[in-house]
């Protein structure tokens, strides 16, 4: 399905979700202004990005089920399955408001972050709960009868513990407030971007698909992981690389890794390979909110040739990858074409 189309009918489903939501504080008793409140978290912080998490949740269950279009699920089936991607879409919400408050960032998908916006502040903490305990509220609403919904809490629970791993790690590693370069390496940046983007990403939306259309035996999970995970952290890296190296007009932002001491592919890969002289000029340079400072460390970065060894691991893990998928067992009903499409979406992107 074209994706215009995909992201409309999936947004379609949202508003009747907003007033299930509002149900469920009406029976509590909540006073209108609350609900009024609990509203507007939804709407400013849940449908405003990509929804590529989302979506997938519906794509990748229409692969497994055979679907040639959206056309072949039925109404009910369809909004099952958007109910799952919009679970992931709540999730994501969660993290936003929670990092951002963490970050001290201004702005997130071209407006104000929810804590700066006039009369929020800190009630942002208690709204990133809500956002998170209603997940389990459509849960139980939508799956309850269903063998799999023991499956669907306990892999929420457990992809929300694993990326708050990878937050707590970002976290200690790399304050934007304090520069310290001996702390990095590319196993903590690893671990990082598995934990804290890998999983709930890209291994999650398809596990609930598969769970959905009952191809959820452990090695179809597992074939799956095996490939969504490394896929994941090769996305990140490929962001990192983008950020420093992609032209504003092209990624659509102006990259800040530099300036905000980020824990990246591209420094971590420099400090690998610096020399003592190389090392004291990132040292006295990175993470600096100064532009002098962020344009010495990208000249470095390109006398050093780490565009070039992007390029080449670029061409290495996607080898490793198309080689993993062409060895997947269907026997079971799992699909490679699941994984080529995530690889696909991927590979060679420059936004």
């Amino acid at each position: 399905m074209d994706k215009k189309v995909a992201k409309e009918k999936f947004l379609g489903v949202f508003p009747d979700l907003v007033q299930e939501l509002v149900g469920e504080l009406k029976k509590h008793g909540m006073p209108e202004d609350a609900i009024q409140w609990f509203v507007r978290n939804l709407e400013y912080n849940t449908p405003g990005g990509k929804l590529n998490r989302g979506i997938s949740v519906v794509d990748t269950y229409a692969l497994l089920k055979g679907y040639s279009s959206y056309d072949d699920l039925s109404a009910e089936e369809y909004k099952k399955v958007a109910i799952l991607g919009w679970c992931i879409e709540l999730l994501q919400a969660y993290f936003l408001v929670a990092d951002d408050m963490m970050d001290k960032s201004i702005t997130r998908r071209g407006q104000p972050c929810w804590y700066k916006v006039d009369g929020v502040a800190e009630i942002a903490i208690n709204d990133a709960f809500m956002l998170e305990a209603v997940i389990y509220i459509l849960l139980k609403n939508h799956f309850k009868a269903d063998a799999y919904y023991v499956d669907l809490l306990e892999l929420f629970h457990e992809v929300t513990f694993q990326t708050e791993l990878g937050q707590l790690l970002d976290l200690i590693t790399a304050p934007e407030d304090h520069v310290d370069l001996s702390k990095f390496s590319l196993a903590k940046h690893s671990f990082i971007v598995i934990y804290k983007t890998a999983y709930y990403s890209f291994y999650l939306p398809v596990a609930l698909a598969m769970y959905m259309s009952g191809v959820s035996g452990e090695k179809d999970l597992k074939q799956a992981q095996d490939v969504l995970i490394p896929l994941g952290e090769y996305f990140q890296i490929q962001d990192d690389f983008l950020d420093c190296f992609g032209k504003p007009e092209d990624i659509g932002k102006i990259g800040t890794d530099i300036l905000d001491n980020k824990c990246s592919w591209v420094v971590n890969t420099a400090l690998k390979l610096a020399t003592p002289e190389q090392r004291e000029l990132l040292d006295n340079n990175y993470g600096r909110k100064d532009a002098t400072a962020e344009k010495k460390c990208k000249d470095l970065f390109n006398e050093m040739g780490i565009k070039e060894l992007y390029l080449e691991y670029e061409e290495k893990i996607v080898g490793e990858l198309k080689t993993k998928i062409a060895n997947v067992d269907e026997s079971r009903g799992f699909k490679g074409s699941v994984l080529t499409a995530f690889l696909n979406k991927i590979y060679k992107r420059q936004k």
